[in-house]
């Protein structure tokens, strides 16, 4: 097995075979984002992946799930993301599930039939992060892709058969415009209508531009108080109308959400405001990436 750099996964994929299919990430231009600064992108050669999958299976004696990194492993074309999902299915025949990243322009790259053949041959689930559903955001940040293609992506993956599990940040909008970053992160969720939610709280690691902005005063994070707020705004605002499991409950969040939507919406609604009153949130100390 060979890992080049930091190996970052989902943390539903805490128990899976990481396997890199290629070495950072093909945008890498998020300003709020240092994972793979110090990564230069390239797309592994596919019979180095074969050769770290070989070697996997004699060391691992059952492997239940396997994901492809780094960062937009699903920026592969289709014909070598196949040639490695066959070996999967031959070297690994428990594998129940292969999970992916990709970005919102490597799924629109990808046509419906494309994105089924992908799910005929394995992929179960796609991560995508969206961050925010706001396009003022969308530019700050840098994120390549707008409001309207991040929902077309989420809805492609979704129409395909394959699970979409779609990641926001609160706070990412900074002080000025975090309510709008709530409302429209909402109705967002509301339009995509994702298998899987996830939501983090900002924080920030030197190597990032925002990291910058925010030492400069330029931006000004918000309080543990008013993140809870904008999570409740933002629960507010999706109505979905097929089962969506909604996490916030990632290491960097100050009050643990876990639930069903729309069934447990105003049972974690509750849990936010009990958290806001009774002072209910947790230390800066216990927070972390």
């Amino acid at each position: 097995m060979r890992y080049e750099g930091s190996v970052y996964r989902p943390p539903s994929e805490a128990y899976s075979l990481i396997i890199q299919v290629t070495i950072g990430c093909a945008h890498n231009k998020c300003t709020f984002c240092s994972m793979f600064k110090d990564k230069k992108f390239r797309i592994r050669k596919v019979s180095e992946v074969i050769e770290d999958l070989n070697s996997a299976r004699k060391y691992y004696g059952r492997v239940n799930k396997i994901f492809l990194a780094d960062g937009d492993a699903l920026v592969l074309n289709n014909k070598d993301l196949l040639v490695i999902l066959d070996h999967i299915k031959k070297t690994f025949p428990e594998c129940e599930r292969v999970g992916i990243y990709g970005s919102p322009q490597d799924v629109l790259r990808k046509t419906h039939e494309e994105l089924v053949e992908l799910r005929d041959n394995g992929i179960g689930i796609i991560y995508i992060g969206a961050e925010s559903g706001s396009d003022k955001v969308l530019k700050d940040i840098v994120k390549g892709a707008t409001r309207a293609e991040i929902i077309k992506a989420v809805q492609m993956i979704e129409a395909s058969g394959i699970k979409a599990s779609v990641t926001f940040i609160s706070g990412l909008a900074g002080t000025d415009g975090w309510e709008d970053h709530a409302i429209q992160t909402g109705t967002m969720i509301s339009e995509m209508q994702p298998s899987y939610v996830g939501l983090l709280t900002l924080m920030i690691e030197p190597g990032a531009e925002l990291y910058d902005d925010i030492k400069a005063g330029k931006f000004k994070i918000l309080s543990a108080v008013d993140v809870v707020k904008e999570t409740a705004l933002l629960l507010e605002n999706i109505n979905v109308t097929k089962k969506c499991v909604f996490r916030s409950n990632h290491a960097s969040n100050y009050v643990s959400l876990r639930g069903d939507l729309p069934k447990d919406k105003e049972r974690m609604l509750a849990q936010l405001k009990n958290a806001l009153a009774n002072h209910n949130l947790k230390d800066e100390r216990f927070r972390m990436l």
